[in-house]
Formats: structure tokens, C-alpha cells, sequence
């Protein structure tokens, strides 16, 4: 299953979730329960390496940073 990388429309919250596929991609913001948008970044369009980080280390709790 492929890793999304999500950011809450409320709190600017960014976090990965690894989902199927053919998931509507509808969540909700582990931090705040806000409404969530899909972030499409063109340097990851071929899908995540394990290990790598969107955020540069910036970030809380993505499997990258491990934060």
C-alpha cells in the first residue's frame, strides 16, 4: 500500500498515512479531527522510499523523521 502525505485544512498539521489504493483518501487530523486535503508534490510522484522524509525533519510524527 502506498504512503499519502496529508495537511489539515485547520490546524496546518502534516502527517503521512499509508492507505489502500483504492481508499477515497477521507480522514480526519490526528491532532486537531479537522478536515484534511491530499498534498501532491511532484518530487515524490513515484511513490515514498522507506526511510525518506517530505518534511525535512520539520515535522511530528512522520515515519521519516520518526518525530
Amino acid at each position: 500500500m502506498p504512503v499519502y502525505d496529508y495537511k489539515c485544512t485547520a490546524c496546518g498539521h502534516r502527517f503521512e498515512l499509508l492507505q489502500s489504493i483504492s481508499s477515497r483518501g477521507e480522514t480526519v487530523c490526528p491532532r486537531c479531527g479537522g478536515k484534511v486535503a491530499r498534498v501532491y508534490e511532484g518530487k515524490w510522484a513515484m511513490g515514498k522510499r522507506s526511510g525518506s522524509c517530505s518534511c525535512g525533519g520539520n515535522c511530528q510524527g512522520c515515519s521519516g523523521c520518526g518525530g
